[in-house]
């Protein structure tokens, strides 16, 4: 049975710590809205805990490759530790950064249902609620809908009027 040295088991609870420090950072900080992602410095905490995570499990595997047993391997290891986390906090922070500045579509409004076209997935009657299909942002929406006559399903339809952000009022296309 194999005893892993000390200084393994200090790097490889760095390591541990780093990555926790990661995931709560690129995940938690969006879901549970913690600290301050508008702030973005030279150094973010991305690439904090990924310098840290990197350092701890690269100077553990060093450490063990060496042998650990000296002042001077364990030097050796933290200097391999230190050689796999500067990549790797460069790359954290450029990776977060793209993900944060990424470009995205503008949100769909009810405004953007005027003039789609589709089709009556639910008959429509006179004066009540049936069920047409639209295409809105690439994407097919079921919406409530009202008309001023009744449609049958599968009538080609083109809304008119937003209602709601759920109902529209259709005509026939």
């Amino acid at each position: 049975m194999r005893v892993v040295a000390t200084g393994t088991l200090i790097f490889l609870i760095i390591g541990g710590a780093g990555v926790a420090v990661l995931a709560l950072a690129l995940v938690g900080a969006g879901l549970l809205h913690l600290g301050h992602p508008d702030v973005d410095g030279p150094v973010s905490l991305e690439a904090v805990a990924g310098f840290t995570g990197a350092f701890g499990f690269g100077a553990a595997i060093v450490n063990e490759l060496l042998g650990g047993g000296s002042p001077r391997m364990v030097a050796g290891a933290v200097a391999g530790g230190v050689a796999a986390a500067v990549p790797t906090a460069w790359l954290a922070a450029r990776l977060s950064r793209a993900a944060r500045n990424m470009r995205t579509d503008a949100t769909p409004t009810r405004d953007h249902l005027v003039g789609a076209a589709g089709l009556v997935v639910t008959p429509v009657p006179a004066g009540g609620y049936g069920e047409v299909r639209v295409r809105l942002a690439g994407q097919p929406v079921k919406l409530n809908a009202r008309a001023d006559h009744p449609l049958p399903v599968g009538t080609r339809i083109f809304v008119v009027e937003a209602l709601s952000e759920t109902s529209v009022y259709v005509e026939t296309y």
